[in-house]
């Protein structure tokens, strides 16, 4: 499936594929931009998202990219060409950054995992998505940076992902100086899950869909939404809310399957409810 939008004007910039039963992988498809994130490109990705998200046959979701690039991040060109707007650019601006934060909200409120399968170097927004991804593998000749101080635009977007997912030392770090950090100091930052050879990239990904398939998908979804809500509260309120999640949890069909198979040593059948 290709997924396109009105403001692009060469060709889909994302394709959604299934390699296997509960598996969806999209790809970004703008090798010839560096898989830059114009408007048309983030609209689609996030079309693909929303739908993988409701669809009752995918389990988890792979993030991939065609190209030299994973992403370099926002589509400078468009960005500039707008500068000649009657508003020096400021709407076409703030749209391309409100959509931005909507795609990566997204990818968090999805109730399907995604999981980034970054074969090439990811930058700025582009290394925003990785972060913003709730599992990624990278190849070990990746790299990853926030290069926006190198050019008088500070990665203030992509610090939001960053910052909640890399200890605030090392976020600061990548913000303020702007190099590049190979794919091994990514996973130790924890960046990313793990670094692995070029070659190795999709099908680890794909191991992970793999796992995450046969588990309830209703309590991957409640689970998934419970880890972020949780996160941002402090401690107090945050053992509150999970208690009422893991209450909420225990009543669903598939915990008492998922209990009682275990009890009974069997495979468990999930219902998804």
């Amino acid at each position: 499936m290709h997924l396109t939008h009105e403001s692009e004007t060469d060709g889909a910039p994302a394709v959604v594929s299934r390699p296997e039963p509960g598996i969806a992988v999209v790809t970004l498809d703008r090798p010839q931009s560096r898989n830059a994130l114009s408007l048309g490109m983030m609209a689609a990705l996030q079309v693909a998202i929303d739908m993988l998200g409701h669809d009752a046959d995918t389990a988890a979701i792979v993030l991939a990219a065609n190209g030299p690039a994973f992403c370099a991040g926002h589509d400078l060109k468009e960005l500039t060409r707008h500068r000649a707007d009657p508003d020096a650019g400021r709407s076409f601006f703030r749209q391309t950054m409100d959509r931005c934060a909507s795609l990566m909200q997204a990818i968090v409120k999805c109730p399907k995992p995604v999981i980034a399968a970054v074969e090439a170097t990811a930058t700025a927004a582009g290394c925003q998505l990785v972060a913003t991804c709730d599992l990624a593998v990278a190849a070990d000749t990746a790299n990853f940076c926030t290069p926006g101080v190198n050019i008088g635009l500070f990665c203030s977007t992509p610090m939001v992902a960053l910052s909640r997912n890399i200890l605030r030392k090392r976020a600061m770090e990548m913000l303020l100086l702007g190099e590049l950090i190979d794919a091994n100091e990514a996973a130790q930052y924890g960046l990313i899950n793990k670094a692995v050879p070029t070659d190795d990239v999709m099908e680890e990904a794909l191991a992970y869909a793999r796992r995450i398939v046969t588990k309830s998908p209703a309590t991957v979804a409640i689970g998934k939404e419970a880890f972020y809500h949780q996160i941002e509260l402090p401690l107090s309120d945050a053992y509150d809310y999970a208690v009422s999640v893991m209450v909420q949890n225990m009543l669903y069909s598939d915990a008492e399957e998922g209990i009682g198979a275990f009890l009974e040593k069997r495979k468990p059948e999930w219902k998804g409810c």
